[in-house]
């Protein structure tokens, strides 16, 4: 399942955009975003494609897509869109109830908390420092919730095998410790 939604950012002088972002509901991993000027059927339409692209999954089958009620979402342009060409099922979460898209509604708030500390006069100054944010996110910030891994080692599948290199490191540290310990302890005596 992949969640979607939107967020917005006022550029000084240029007034409103809109971030909309695709995330992987199973590892967190951001597959794509978009900043737009607009909040429209269109706009999802083109996040969900370039997200399918960038997932290899054009002739494969389409995960489901969740979402609130916002009006781009709930339109027939996009329900028609998502059903016939695509071949996606879209879910909506409940109303006034954002923690069904909880996984983005933090996400972009973990977001904001970090690029809104600056003051962007140029969409592209906004684009970069999301550019950042995203490349750190996906690749480097480790999440308690996926068992300290970053985003992207779980959705490329790389889990297991770091998992298990971290569950050798800490046999052998413990083993070693033990070792030294005994060792301090006979010389002792």
């Amino acid at each position: 399942m992949w969640q979607t939604d939107f967020t917005y950012f006022k550029v000084i002088g240029w007034g409103w955009y809109y971030l909309s972002t695709v995330l992987d509901d199973y590892s967190r991993y951001i597959i794509h975003w978009e900043l737009c000027d607009s909040m429209k059927a269109e706009d999802v339409k083109r996040t969900v494609n370039t997200a399918i692209e960038k997932a290899k999954l054009k002739s494969k089958a389409k995960p489901k897509l969740l979402s609130d009620n916002g009006s781009c979402y709930i339109s027939n342009e996009l329900r028609t869109y998502l059903k016939d060409d695509l071949k996606m099922k879209q879910v909506h979460g409940k109303p006034m109830h954002p923690q069904t898209q909880g996984k983005t509604e933090r996400y972009h708030r973990t977001m904001k908390n970090v690029v809104k500390l600056n003051h962007f006069y140029h969409p592209e100054e906004l684009v970069e420092a999301l550019e950042k944010f995203v490349e750190n996110y996906n690749n480097k910030r480790y999440h308690e919730s996926l068992k300290n891994l970053p985003p992207a080692d779980v959705y490329f599948g790389r889990s297991e095998q770091i998992l298990e290199k971290r569950r050798q490191i800490k046999s052998d540290s413990i083993r070693k410790r033990r070792q030294l310990y005994f060792q301090q302890k006979l010389l002792s005596l």
